[in-house]
């Protein structure tokens, strides 16, 4: 005679994150719920055993186990005789047999989902079922292969020990997640062989108060590289950069999955990642070796407080190879900066001269002082009369560039000339904000003999003069940029290849013969550079401005208050072309 009767638990509440800002919903390894169960059924029978009705009760799903056993409180009597009173002698520790025979029927058991019947085989029933459960619901394995492997050192005579294999398999990853464990095997007082419980059965990191669960791991962030995948986020001077790289258009992160070991006021551990986080990777044109190489250079130059910046960039392809500034951390001038560029901007005077027909041979003599009206003088005293522009160049002469500016230029021509054929002031993007070239066209003479030698109110940065000289060394402007993926400008105009040579000619005098002749002394291969010596005001230091190439390598450098061009700004260019302009 029986009657079924149907109970139910309420259903699980799930919380959408957890403390440790893991996606969970979690019960301890202890058994000890954080959150209720799911809904099961459980189903109550009423067996008779000797004229009384006893209930057992069966959760649907799992199994039974040892209905008898469980009604006859252990008993293993199926005789119908008087229970014993005789005192009971003591009991032996399980055999190895005993113990493996037990973990066997435990492990497959758990295996097949049936808990219960695992559970029961423990020597705390409750715990054990609410841990395999924990376990199942929130690891939620596709399958669950547990393999016996055979006595553990863990052991001892009174409990001995058997190691496990454990292979848990998931939708979506083809990869397996595998551990080991072990669990002890202990003699009930009704002489039944049993699983010691503990939360180290379920897996050897397990503790009370801690639990298992597949969470959703935390956001990744994406982190641009150099141009051969190399990291960056260790250098200085892109601290402040590589935070304001956008993912590529219409690129998103991916939110990756982990097995989650958490709890118990420890730190979150990730034991097995199901599916990894992946964020939108950008590749910079940086490189990383000669981005330590600036790092280096600009500090070195910067030691006093001196504020100083320096790019370098491919002539070939307009990559930007290298950017660095002082004070790291601040103010990014190397890209963002304004500054008069002094006699470094003799380069595109120069491209506007050879526009207008005068050559490298014309003579251009160099006067101690000029007028426009207002009196110019140059850095060195004296008259070199039988000075050309190339001589004038070479030596930097102010007063033989006002002179034939004056003669032979309109008042925009320069402003022209730079943005038709170097690309300044076509407002850049290069993949961070970046600042463009200043070069307004003179209200009056003092303005444009001004600007013939880089002084007055033009304005620009380590960049941009770095593609001047880039343009000048390959004869094309090509937009500077910091990632292959943005849309670059082009110049309305081209260098034409007379004007290019004659520049390349003046240039390399100057690195062997003129004012850079000492830091680029010892570089080889195709070189060319010019230096700029800024006056800042009465009383203060003159701003050191150096440009060069050597052969697919162009580099800008300025530091305020640095002195003379050939002084800080050039030794700083030169290391940097030593380390990466051989070819």
């Amino acid at each position: 005679m029986h009657r079924d009767h149907e109970e139910h638990e309420p259903y699980e509440s799930y919380e959408p994150y957890g403390e440790d800002g893991y996606d969970d919903h979690l019960v301890h390894a202890d058994g000890h719920p954080q959150a209720p169960q799911r809904r099961r059924s459980r189903r109550i029978w009423l067996v008779a055993v000797g004229g009384v009705f006893t209930a057992l009760v069966v959760v649907a799903g799992y199994g039974a186990y040892n209905v008898l056993s469980a009604v006859s409180g252990g008993s293993t009597d199926t005789g119908g005789g008087a229970a014993s009173t005789t005192a009971k002698e003591p009991q032996a520790p399980p055999t190895a047999e005993q113990a493996d025979a037990v973990a066997k029927d435990f492990l497959a058991a758990w295996g097949r989902g049936d808990l219960t019947v695992a559970a029961g085989l423990t020597d705390r029933p409750e715990a054990a079922r609410m841990a395999l459960a924990s376990f199942h619901d929130n690891v939620s394995a596709r399958a669950l292969t547990l393999t016996g492997t055979g006595p553990a050192p863990a052991g001892t005579p009174s409990e001995p020990a058997v190691g496990y294999r454990v292979r848990a398999e998931f939708d979506g990853t083809a990869q397996a997640w595998e551990y080991e464990s072990a669990l002890g095997a202990v003699r009930a007082s009704d002489g039944r062989v049993l699983v010691r419980w503990a939360p180290t059965v379920v897996h050897p990191k397990l503790a009370a108060g801690r639990t298992l669960a597949v969470k959703a791991l935390p956001n990744p962030v994406s982190k641009p590289t150099d141009r051969k995948g190399r990291p960056l986020d260790a250098l200085p001077s892109l601290q402040s950069v590589l935070p304001q790289i956008a993912p590529p258009d219409g690129a998103k992160a991916v939110t990756g999955q982990a097995v989650v070991l958490s709890g118990g006021g420890q730190e979150a551990e990730e034991l097995f990642v199901l599916t990894p986080p992946s964020a939108p990777q950008v590749k910079l044109t940086l490189d990383a070796d000669l981005q330590q190489v600036a790092e280096e250079a600009v500090k070195q130059q910067s030691a006093n407080g001196k504020p100083a910046s320096l790019v370098a960039v491919q002539p070939s392809t307009g990559n930007i190879l290298a950017m660095a500034y002082a004070p790291q951390g601040g103010f990014n001038r190397a890209v963002g900066g304004g500054q008069a560029p002094g006699s470094t901007m003799k380069v595109i005077t120069a491209a506007a001269l050879l526009e207008a027909g005068v050559t490298p041979d014309t003579a251009a003599p160099c006067k101690e002082t000029t007028n426009s009206p207002r009196t110019w003088h140059n850095d060195e005293p004296g008259n070199h009369l039988d000075y050309s522009l190339s001589d004038d160049f070479i030596h930097s002469c102010n007063t033989g560039f006002i002179d034939k500016g004056l003669e032979k230029l309109q008042l925009g021509t320069l402003g022209s000339v730079a943005r038709d054929q170097f690309g300044l002031g076509l407002q850049w993007r290069i993949g961070i904000p970046s600042r463009d070239a200043t070069i307004p066209v003179p209200g009056n003479k003092d303005e444009a003999a001004a600007a013939y030698i880089g002084q007055g109110q033009i304005q620009v940065n380590s960049l941009l003069m770095a593609s001047v000289a880039a343009t000048v060394q390959s004869g094309t402007f090509r937009q500077p940029v910091l990632r292959e993926d943005v849309k670059r400008v082009t110049a309305p105009g081209k260098l034409p290849s007379d004007v290019a040579q004659g520049l390349r000619s003046m240039m390399a005098r100057t690195a062997t013969q003129g004012t850079a002749r000492t830091p680029m002394s010892g570089l080889g291969g195709q070189i060319g550079a010019k230096t700029g010596t800024v006056e800042a005001g009465s009383g203060q230091a003159t701003n050191s401005w150096f440009i060069a190439y050597r052969n697919d390598l162009a580099v800008a450098a300025e530091v305020e208050g640095g002195g003379h061009g050939n002084s800080a700004a050039g030794v700083a260019a030169a290391q940097v072309l030593k380390a990466g302009g051989k070819g």
